[in-house]
């Protein structure tokens, strides 16, 4: 119950913030012509508009998701109008194995990456294991995109370079801040709570984030990678709530909560543009540098998360 109330506090606080401070929505980027961008959970809500506005900039768009290699019909009109900067690749990132394949076809393309956007998520699911036993919060929303990111670090420190780095977006929440990680239970065996489960996934993102910029600031990689925060934002993530909860949330979400291209904005802006140059290591909430939960910044809990991380997805620690 402490955690369902530190996150709704939390939820509640940057749902009021949301409409303090001035949208990203109109500002202007730079064309990004020639580069190449993965986006998981790319093809609705947030990842769409992620997506969308990257390509809208000339940026070729890997989109990582559940069905086929077709664009869904929902979105049609926006893949139609951005046809040819678009492919659809399968990935499920409940799967380690799905992981490496998507890893492996994208290695088959021959093509650079210059931006990578962590985006897919769940919250909220009853209490159940990914195809490879983990948590299903911390396997989907973490532990997949931990082992994807490393999978492609190679090719993002090829495609970069000092005064044009690549960018890794890591889709964080100011769920993190009620988080807390007991590295002897990461499945929450003992005490399970869906709040409590999301919440650890998302600090997770935040160590993690931290943990490989460190690595990348101390290799001189022409690479950043940054956590932001979409403040809350009307997606299905909030399907999963029961259904009392569903009916009060929709007067509330039309009030309060973001659309999905505001939600999104901030991650666009961290992905492209000129004034996040070079910049990583960071926490970003309407665009701006904010300070993340005291525990993020907890540099043994990032090492430890981070080889823990290693032996459970297999590979050797770097």
């Amino acid at each position: 119950m402490s955690h369902l109330y530190v996150n709704v506090k939390a939820l509640c606080v940057t749902a009021l913030c949301s409409h303090v401070v001035p949208s990203l929505l109109h500002t202007v980027l730079p064309k990004q012509n020639g580069r190449v961008a993965i986006v998981t959970g790319g093809t609705r809500g947030m990842g769409l508009e992620t997506a969308r506005h990257l390509a809208s900039l000339g940026m070729h768009v890997v989109i990582g998701r559940l069905l086929s290699n077709h664009a869904p019909t929902q979105s049609a009109s926006v893949y139609q109008l951005y046809e040819h900067y678009f492919e659809f690749v399968f990935l499920d990132l409940t799967s380690l194995k799905s992981v490496r394949q998507f890893v492996q076809k994208f290695r088959d393309r021959g093509l650079p990456l210059h931006v990578l956007v962590n985006n897919a998520g769940t919250m909220l699911v009853p209490e159940r294991q990914t195809e490879d036993g983990f948590e299903f919060h911390f396997g989907l929303n973490y532990l997949g995109h931990f082992l994807l990111t490393n999978l492609l670090l190679d090719v993002l420190k090829r495609s970069g370079r000092h005064g044009c780095c690549s960018r890794i977006v890591n889709m964080s929440s100011a769920t993190h801040y009620a988080g807390v990680l007991d590295m002897n239970d990461l499945d929450r065996r003992t005490c399970y709570s869906s709040h409590g489960a999301y919440s650890q996934s998302k600090l997770a993102l935040v160590l993690f984030t931290y943990y490989l910029q460190e690595q990348l600031t101390a290799g001189n990689f022409p690479v950043t990678v940054n956590a932001v925060d979409p403040g809350m934002v009307d997606t299905a993530l909030y399907d999963n709530l029961w259904s009392l909860a569903q009916a009060m949330k929709k007067p509330v979400a039309k009030i309060l909560f973001r659309s999905p291209a505001e939600g999104a904005s901030t991650a666009i802006y961290t992905a492209a543009a000129s004034e996040m140059e070079g910049v990583g290591g960071c926490y970003l909430y309407n665009g701006q540098k904010t300070q993340s939960s005291d525990l993020s910044y907890n540099s043994e809990l990032q090492a430890e998360l981070w080889k823990k991380s290693c032996e459970l997805v297999g590979l050797q620690e770097a």
